[in-house]
């Protein structure tokens, strides 16, 4: 039987992660035959197919599952081997990153990153997937390299950096016929509203909030994302309860008014989340510092 070569564990791992030999061959920085090589090589080596492709793309056998976390314990070995010597040069370096992110920081906050990355370290290429529920096996499984959003959900493994506090207002046509510059709690529970359950937002505060204080809210539509609702309240008569940084935004898009809410809601911190396990890696503490140097840098708290 043929010796392991790194390279096969390393395609096995990103094939592992993204369900496709192209993307991990795009983020391991070698070509696609290359990739798909050391998966054959990998298959005759465990006698298996490893990976099966589907209409979810390349998933991965019973035996691969079952082998997948000694190859991670392999890879992380390795890794922590290096220890300090390793080093990331964001000029030069190649390299792909996964951020977990909300709709609203894709709309708020990623321009601002890639600019910045266009400008200082142009091989750096940025993938974005919506915080989930499995948002966070994902960052310990190696999938996603960062999270950023309001997850108070993650357990026991996991650091987090505070970015900002944000907070809430409401949204408002312009020319609404009954709202104007200030909304009474009257008005609030007198008008229609629209609702955006998002994961990593702080939707919930809000919810609890309502809740608690014994509010009315009519809900006439619940929006799985923010990117369409600022062209439903131009449009509408609906008010929609959102952070204040994304209403600051779309006030520049479309013809809606932002409004205090007529009732304290709690602020909540944006954060950025990592598994321990890639503390150390030098690409990923970089990355971690650019964005807190980017979104005004909180301090660092430890494993929750």
């Amino acid at each position: 039987m043929a010796q392991l070569d790194l390279e096969w564990l390393l395609v096995f791992d990103e094939v592992y992660k993204t369900a496709n030999v192209s993307s991990a061959a795009e983020r391991l920085g070698i070509s696609q035959s290359a990739a798909s090589t050391a998966l054959a090589r990998l298959r005759t080596h465990f006698g298996d197919k490893l990976f099966v492709r589907t209409s979810r793309g390349m998933e991965p056998t019973p035996y691969a599952r079952q082998t997948q976390p000694l190859v991670l314990d392999i890879l992380d070995r390795l890794n922590r081997a290096k220890g300090g010597r390793a080093v990331f040069d964001p000029a030069t370096a190649e390299r792909s990153f996964r951020i977990c992110m909300t709709d609203i920081s894709e709309v708020v906050l990623l321009p601002g990153l890639l600019d910045h990355l266009r400008q200082v370290a142009p091989g750096v290429r940025i993938e974005t997937e919506i915080i989930s529920t499995e948002s966070g096996r994902r960052l310990e499984d190696g999938a996603v390299d960062l999270a950023v959003g309001f997850m108070p959900q993650l357990e026991a493994g996991f650091y987090q950096q505070t970015l900002f506090m944000q907070n809430f207002v409401c949204l408002a046509a312009r020319n609404h016929p009954r709202v104007g510059a200030r909304l009474t709690r009257k008005r609030f529970e007198a008008e229609a509203h629209a609702v955006v359950a998002s994961s990593g937002t702080g939707h919930a505060i809000v919810d609890k909030t309502i809740a608690r204080l014994g509010l009315r809210r009519h809900v006439v539509t619940r929006l799985s994302s923010f990117l369409s609702v600022a062209r439903i309240v131009a449009h509408t008569e609906l008010l929609v309860v959102v952070p204040r940084i994304l209403g600051q935004v779309l006030a520049t898009q479309e013809p809606v008014q932002l409004l205090e809410p007529p009732f304290e809601l709690p602020s909540y911190a944006v954060k950025q989340h990592w598994h321990e396990r890639f503390h150390a890696d030098a690409g990923n503490a970089w990355l971690r510092r650019t964005l807190a140097q980017l979104f005004n840098e909180g301090e660092a708290a430890g494993p929750a």
